[in-house]
């Protein structure tokens, strides 16, 4: 069984001397009762996905079923292209990956929900941008899907991972946080430096509510996607430059929790309150529905 907490895992690895990686691995391998290879290749599917509708969007100009987004993935890549561009060409391109899987899975086609379908563009933006600027190999990126695998289930353990019941945060929150974490153990960094960076991840979005207009997975998901990628890529170098979370992960994890029933029902998925109850809002919603 996994272990319950950050600092259990910490400790578990430190005592192992492995990564958040190989811990989650190992335990999939024990509670599932199968060969690691089997464990292994399921990622790998997972990984060929998440790249699939990272990239699709990005040559082709995907429309939602509703028409209320498509084709901006498309517009940032190209601008990515550009020389003139303010951050580079490396975080516009991730902005425009994960751009790209909020389209595809509007358009009703194929993601992977890391840890949520509303949120499913952060971490394979993070991971494959990472991996490309980094120059490391596929082994090496599902190894990263299992640090945010690990991640993911301590926070699911102790918060939620639902916007229905804790906001947005829960939802681009976690995934930021899981993507952090997994791109830091993909540079080197620690167990416990991977847990420091998914801590500072969740207190930059503490708070976030969940405010789908017309109670789509499309406005404003797509771009808090966006930007959960780059929240979280920001992250990683802060972490690997030696700065760390004063507040521990599991701390975070429980005010996230807290922060997120404190919330009214309005501003929980039903679409109730915040930007879907704006004057647009309202009247998207009367174009669509």
């Amino acid at each position: 069984m996994f272990v319950n907490t950050g600092k259990d895992l910490i400790e578990i690895c430190s005592k192992e001397n492995i990564s958040i990686a190989e811990y989650t691995i190992r335990t999939q391998v024990d509670t599932k009762g199968v060969e690691r290879e089997e464990v292994i290749d399921k990622m790998r599917n997972n990984l060929k996905v998440m790249m699939e509708s990272a990239e699709f969007a990005l040559k082709n100009r995907v429309k939602s079923v509703s028409g209320l987004i498509g084709g901006q993935a498309k517009t940032l890549y190209d601008y990515s292209l550009n020389e003139q561009t303010l951050t580079g060409e490396f975080l516009v391109r991730a902005m425009a990956r994960a751009l790209s899987c909020s389209e595809v899975n509007a358009a009703m086609g194929r993601i992977v929900a890391a840890p949520t379908a509303g949120s499913c563009g952060i971490l394979p933006a993070v991971i494959i941008s990472a991996a490309e600027k980094l120059g490391k190999n596929e082994d090496e990126m599902i190894k990263a899907l299992f640090t945010a695998s690990g991640v993911g289930i301590i926070i699911a353990k102790n918060a939620t991972l639902s916007g229905a019941e804790g906001g947005c945060q829960a939802e681009c929150g976690s995934a930021a946080a899981m993507a952090a974490a997994a791109v830091i153990e993909m540079m080197g960094g620690t167990p416990e430096m991977a847990l420091h960076g998914a801590a500072i991840v969740i207190k930059n979005i503490l708070g976030l509510v969940c405010d789908p207009v017309a109670g789509l997975v499309e406005i404003p998901c797509a771009k808090r996607n966006l930007a959960g990628a780059v929240n979280a890529l920001s992250t990683v170098d802060l972490v690997m430059s030696g700065v760390t979370s004063f507040i521990p992960f599991d701390d975070v994890v429980s005010a996230m929790y807290k922060v997120g029933k404190s919330l009214p029902c309005e501003l929980r998925e039903t679409a109730l309150g915040g930007v879907a109850t704006t004057e647009t809002g309202i009247l998207l919603k009367n174009k669509v529905l």
